[in-house]
């Protein structure tokens, strides 16, 4: 302030002193430096990163899952544009906190000791010690019947209560939610967004996944499918969907689930299975191989504005006999 005011006085009386211009300039350079010598400045650098992260997987053909690739097999686009990897890593070893979301609507009602029976099934074919998971049980409220644990015997105990009876489970959703769900009907969207807001974005330095059993059929949640998978993929959680249709009864309402199931788990990075026409025994061990097979990768956007566009992100490999599995985009917010 003080360089300023003497700066403009000595410009304010340059006529009537007549300073030359050339004595005016060094004489400005000299406070300049002076000034600088009395108050030395500490440099500020200013930046902003936004580094973006992909988990995916990388098949064959065949659908066989193919390791041992490296960050150069790997070309990444944002809206057309390539972009610069700033890490790459392999996930086999990363530990998994997986969210059981259990539909325990009518729809399902049917169904469920055949949940039961694939539920425990899943889980000794995917579990190790290291990994965690929880489970919900879903209709018009969301329950958590187990928090996050390592013990299978421990999540089907307590998916026996609930199927005999027990409802005096914590409720995942905001209680001005929970006031509005007083009547049936199946809240699959907010299921997935309150799991993983909940449950799966704070998991930092673990594999996330949740796995659906259910039709897909929804008609009571705040939250609507985009709402589901943005919540996904903003917290880079895949989406399994185990599905249980009764084809004797199939109505618009079903074709939709259906429909869902599938577009939930393809944004994501995820599969979905028709459980009644598969074998749910391959179907889980693909899933555990896929979780162990997984490729991480991270890029610092080119396009620098958050404006809260999605941005369409394609990841492919130097091979074309490949396809990678992985989530679609993200929005620059």
């Amino acid at each position: 302030m003080l360089f300023c005011r003497v700066f403009i006085c000595i410009m304010f009386n340059l006529r009537l002193i007549h300073i030359p211009a050339t004595a005016l300039f060094m004489g400005v350079v000299a406070f300049t430096h002076l000034s600088s010598a009395q108050e030395p400045q500490t440099p500020i650098f200013r930046t902003e990163t936004h580094l973006v992260d992909f988990t995916f997987s990388v098949r064959r053909s065949d659908g066989t899952l193919v390791n041992g690739l490296n960050r150069e097999d790997f070309i990444i686009t944002e809206d057309g544009s390539p972009q610069k990897p700033a890490f790459f890593g392999k996930e086999a070893e990363l530990p998994l906190t997986l969210g059981l979301l259990v539909d325990v609507s009518d729809s399902q009602s049917k169904f469920f000791k055949r949940h039961h029976k694939d539920i425990e099934k899943f889980l000794n074919t995917v579990m190790r010690p290291q990994d965690e998971v929880f489970s919900i049980c879903f209709g018009n409220h969301l329950r958590v019947t187990s928090d996050k644990t390592s013990s299978i015997a421990s999540v089907m105990e307590q998916l026996e209560r609930f199927d005999k009876g027990e409802r005096n489970y914590p409720e995942l959703a905001p209680e001005d939610h929970r006031d509005n769900q007083t009547g049936g009907g199946t809240a699959l969207y907010d299921a997935i967004y309150y799991s993983v807001a909940a449950k799966l974005a704070q998991a930092s330095g673990r594999r996330r996944a949740l796995i659906l059993f259910t039709d897909g059929e929804e008609n009571a949640s705040a939250h609507d499918l985009f709402d589901a998978i943005d919540a996904a993929r903003e917290n880079d959680t895949l989406i399994y969907a185990i599905r249980y249709t009764d084809e004797k009864q199939l109505t618009p309402h079903s074709h939709h689930g259906i429909a869902a199931l599938h577009h939930l788990s393809s944004e994501t990075g995820g599969s979905d299975f028709d459980a009644l026409h598969i074998n749910v025994s391959e179907a889980f061990e693909q899933i555990a191989s896929e979780l162990r097979s997984l490729y991480s990768v991270g890029y610092y956007s080119s396009n620098k504005k958050r404006d809260g566009t999605f941005r369409r992100v394609v990841v492919t490999t130097t091979d074309p006999a490949y396809s990678v599995r992985a989530r679609t985009g993200y929005y620059a917010r």
